[in-house]
Parts: C-alpha cells; structure tokens; sequence
C-alpha cells in the first residue's frame, strides 16, 4: 500500500516593535530631503505565519485572528482587494521569485496585538509572510532583503501610507538606532546596550491600549502634507524629533533611564505639533491620569490617534500605575523586549 508523500509546511514569525524616538522622520518626503532617525525596540508579541501546500487547485488565505478567509481557484495574480496584504505578498512572490508560476498553498496568520495597535502589527505581518514564503522556495533572503521587499509591497504594491521603521524593525529585531537617509539608503545601526540598562528600561516601561484602535494613513498624510507645504512648525517639530532620537540612544546606551523619560515626553510634545489628530481628549486624558499616579513620561507607540501608549514609571510604582490603568478598563500589555528578528523554519513531517 503506497502511502501519500507528506505535503510541505514552513512557518514563519516577526516582532512587533515598540517605536520610542524618532517616528515620522522615516517618512517621505521629510526622511528623503533631511534623512530620519529612529530609535525602536522589538518585543515579545508577534505576527505569525504558517504555508502549506495544496494538491486540489486552489489557494487559501486565512487571518486566523480576525476570522476571515478566502479560497481562490490558483492563479499568478489576484485583484487588490478582500485580504489584501496576504494578496499584495502572493502576488509579488509569484511574480518575481517564482516566474508567474502560481502556487496552490494555504497561506495562515494571525498576530497578538488588534489591528491600529501602534505596534507595526501590518508591517510585521507582511515580513512574516515574506520571512515564511522564503523558506517555502528557498529564497537567499537576508534582513535587509525582506525588510525591503515589505516596504515595498506595502507602500508601492498596495500604495499604503506609511513611514519604513516598522519592516526593519520586525525583520533585524532587538534594539536599533535606525537612519534613513537621502537616496531611499537604509543603515540599520543594532545597539549594545549593557544588559543592567536593558533590564532597567524594561522594567520601567508599562504599555497600555488607550481601548481605541487608529487608522494611521490620515494622520500620516497630514504630516507628509505639512511636509510638501514645507510648514514650518511641523518641520521643526520633525527636526526635534529627530534630534530626539539621537539623545535618548545616547541616555539608553549610558544606562539614564531617567532622563530617557525626559526625551520620551519632549518628543510626544513635538509629535502632537506634527498633526492635530495625533493626540485627542481620550489620549491627554490617559496621559494626565498615568503622569498623576506616578509615571514619568509616556508617548503613543505609532502614528497616534489610539492603539497602545508607552508609559515610563519608576519600577516601584508600576504595579500601583496598572491596577489604576486596569480599574479604568484600559488593557496592559505584558511584554519582554527581543533580541531576535523575524524567523522561519520547515515543519517535519
């Protein structure tokens, strides 16, 4: 009795990232005439991806997390439209690393954090994809490969708004100094920071959803069109965010935790001066209530207008802050930092 050959699986995993300095310098056309700054941190939530091979003709996209599906008849190209990122990768897999040859696989994902999180969860999602088709055709992709290949589909494939942290944060992982610079050039700088340090600012950072989800491209598009009108009071709040960015890598990397919170609370002032819908009551009223109960400084992770806010605090004063935080049904976020970049292997059969 002959026995069915065991059908291909890979699986493939990115961080999400927390963004602490320097976000909205890595967008056009700000970061192309002036160069961007970031600092960002990767954590321990992640975007998921499994592909598997199919023998009936068809493809499936599944968001596991959302509860949405598509079964499709296989074809080298799908319309932009249903589950759109998991399209967007498809598509632009097939058509330049497999010769318009299609592929009939299922193609599942979900990610630990709700979608407008602030979190980079899209663009982790599409470095997982691009991570996991990778392994499945054996692909020599290096970091700044995948990296560059989810900018790509996301803001040229599917012309969807947004800056370029978020790609080499989930693809490098761990703690990096990122500069984007003129000429679409990407140095991705991993910072050593003494584990003391590393520890310290863990412990003194408390992340909470402000119970709001946020569609970032309209905040987006108003800074980018603040930056074509060259306005003036965006563009020096950018160069302070900028000039942010390069102080609190040198606090982080000195071990003042202390005077991180410092550049983390005079950066979200400059960022609320880059777009009116960065901040609204709801967040200045979080905010207010954490810097009342104890917290240092705090920001929002992302674009702003909701998702999760980053808050520092004295360690001691955490547990007493997220009771608080959680007594106004705000959700906590446990979380560790990572050193680790997006990842991928083949299931055994």
């Amino acid at each position: 009795m002959s026995v069915a050959p065991a059908l291909r699986k890979v699986r493939a995993k990115a961080p999400l990232r927390l963004g602490l300095a320097g976000g909205g310098t890595d967008l056009s056309p700000f970061c192309d005439e002036f160069g961007g700054n970031v600092l960002n941190v990767t954590i321990s939530v992640f975007a998921h991806c499994s592909i598997e091979e199919r023998t009936d003709g068809l493809v499936g996209f599944h968001a596991l997390d959302i509860e949405e599906a598509e079964e499709l008849p296989v074809d080298a190209g799908y319309p932009l439209n249903g589950l759109v990122l998991h399209r967007g990768v498809y598509n632009r897999i097939v058509r330049q690393f497999n010769g318009d040859q299609p592929l009939p696989i299922n193609v599942f994902t979900s990610v630990e954090a709700p979608p407008g999180s602030g979190l980079g969860s899209s663009s982790a999602l599409v470095v997982a994809m691009v991570k996991a088709y990778a392994e499945y055709l054996s692909l020599p992709l290096g970091d700044y490969d995948v990296a560059r290949l989810a900018f790509e589909i996301e803001r040229v494939d599917l012309a969807m708004a947004g800056g370029r942290q978020d790609q080499y944060a989930a693809a490098f992982g761990g703690c990096n100094f990122i500069e984007f610079l003129p000429g679409d050039r990407v140095i991705v700088n991993p910072l050593r920071v003494h584990e003391a340090h590393w520890l310290e600012m863990e412990a003194s950072l408390l992340v909470c959803h402000t119970g709001r989800s946020r569609v970032s491209s309209e905040i987006i598009e108003n800074q980018t069109s603040a930056m074509r009108r060259n306005d003036g009071s965006s563009v020096t709040a950018m160069e302070q965010i900028k000039s942010d960015a390069i102080e609190m890598k040198l606090k982080l990397l000195r071990g003042d935790v202390r005077g991180v919170a410092d550049v983390l609370g005079r950066s979200w002032d400059a960022k609320k001066r880059t777009a009116r819908s960065v901040s609204n009551d709801r967040i200045d009223g979080i905010y207010q209530m954490a810097i009342d109960h104890g917290a240092w400084a705090g920001k929002i992770s992302g674009a702003g207008g909701g998702g999760f806010m980053m808050l520092m605090v004295p360690p001691e004063r955490k547990p007493a802050l997220a009771r608080q935080l959680c007594a106004a049904d705000l959700r906590v976020l446990p979380f560790q930092f990572t050193l680790r970049g997006a990842e991928s292997w083949t299931v055994q059969a």
